[in-house]
């Protein structure tokens, strides 16, 4: 898989989690990057260079890079994707659409949300195992093109979680919560990545593990939610867990979430306790468009549109959302995510002319006239008004 691509899916997901308001959340920046990076190959400026780089990436080779990811993505045994793009049928293509939008990707619209709706609904539960069974879009006759990506994670834990009722006596969690705990001889699996952050990263079974990050009671949760990216693209530049483990006395805190304890085990173990957890969200990317690179394409282009590499037509980019989920639980991980966008005509934008504003309101003469030779026929003068009004 491209390292630059990574990069830029990386930075594209941190940068959106700054911005999440309060309570629990989850997005997929991976669900986002490939639509971006479509878009940046069949934009026009200034939209191609906001797309570019919002995406980080070269808008010439941006669409492959999209199409490439998903493909290596499919090489996963526990990650899944797909891309898909609907044109409307009456939608005239430039000629250039297809090296944007490879063939095999695009289907038809017959702008009749009826019809339309359950063919898009039926995409999005097939590549998400039914976890997500709409694509989060409203439907309606105006929508010429929409692009969509999905996402599908199922991982098996190496070692499962017991479950169990635990009563948490205070702090921000006081109650009652179903609980999980195991206990591992993987010290590899925890790091303090840094002053304010411990990760702890679960294993699965195949191709995927799921990465935990605690900070202090008083670090930003902006700042633990980018520190644990910054961790996964750079592991191991922290203290590892077989260091931490030969710091501090029983019962000291060695690192945020971290304390020495005692086993009678015959070697050093790691105990991993946390609550389970299912998190969903549907995001209004429109509502954070400069954030995207969505701000200029969603404006009203005039005659020209912004999409002149995909038609002549002038579109504009009206809608796009992503529904995301995700769910840890005793002997497993699972995710989905699709996340859709849909352009419209742009509303012709007709040029003001100056105009000369004549208003005979007191006496006027007139005179007819032969046009070719401007031979006079009558001729005249009109003191008032002759036709009253009713």
């Amino acid at each position: 898989m491209d390292a630059d691509v990574v990069r830029a899916v990386n930075d594209l997901t941190s940068r959106w989690v700054r911005s999440l308001p309060a309570g629990s959340s989850v997005v997929s920046g991976l669900g986002l990057w490939p639509l971006l990076a479509l878009l940046a190959t069949g934009a026009d400026e200034p939209g191609r260079s906001e797309l570019s780089a919002a995406a980080g990436v070269d808008p010439t080779t941006a669409a492959t890079d999209a199409v490439r990811l998903i493909e290596s993505i499919e090489a996963s045994a526990d990650l899944q994707a797909a891309l898909g793009v609907w044109v409307n049928e009456n939608l005239k293509l430039a000629e250039t659409f297809d090296s944007v939008m490879p063939a095999p990707l695009v289907g038809m619209l017959t702008g009749n949300p009826v019809v339309d709706k359950p063919k898009l609904d039926a995409w999005a539960a097939e590549h998400t195992d039914d976890l997500i069974r709409e694509l989060p879009l409203e439907l309606d006759q105006n929508i010429q093109l929409v692009l969509a990506s999905a996402l599908l994670l199922r991982t098996t834990w190496v070692h499962e979680f017991a479950e169990q009722i635990r009563r948490v006596p205070d702090g921000p969690w006081t109650g009652s919560w179903h609980w999980l705990e195991r206990t591992t001889s993987e010290l590899a699996s925890i790091e303090h990545a840094s002053a304010n952050l411990t990760v702890a990263t679960v294993t699965g079974d195949a191709d995927v593990d799921v990465l935990l990050g605690i900070g202090q009671p008083e670090t930003a949760r902006a700042d633990v939610l980018t520190g644990l990216l910054d961790a996964l693209a750079q592991p191991g530049n922290g203290v590892s867990g077989a260091a931490l483990i030969e710091q501090g006395d029983v019962g000291a805190e060695v690192a945020p979430g971290v304390r020495i304890g005692q086993t009678a085990s015959s070697r050093p173990e790691v105990k991993l306790s946390l609550p389970s957890f299912s998190v969903e969200a549907e995001h209004d990317l429109l509502a954070s468009r400069e954030l995207f690179g969505l701000n200029a394409v969603t404006s009203n282009p005039g005659e020209r549109g912004h999409f002149s590499a995909l038609s002549p037509t002038p579109l504009r980019l009206g809608q796009a959302k992503q529904k995301v989920l995700a769910r840890f639980f005793a002997t497993g991980f699972e995710a989905a995510a699709v996340t859709a966008m849909a352009m419209t005509r742009a509303a012709m934008v007709s040029r003001k002319q100056r105009r000369l504003e004549v208003t005979l309101d007191r006496p006027f003469a007139f005179a007819a006239v032969l046009r070719e030779s401007r031979l006079p026929i009558v001729a005249g003068w009109i003191e008032r008004p002759t036709e009253p009004g009713a």
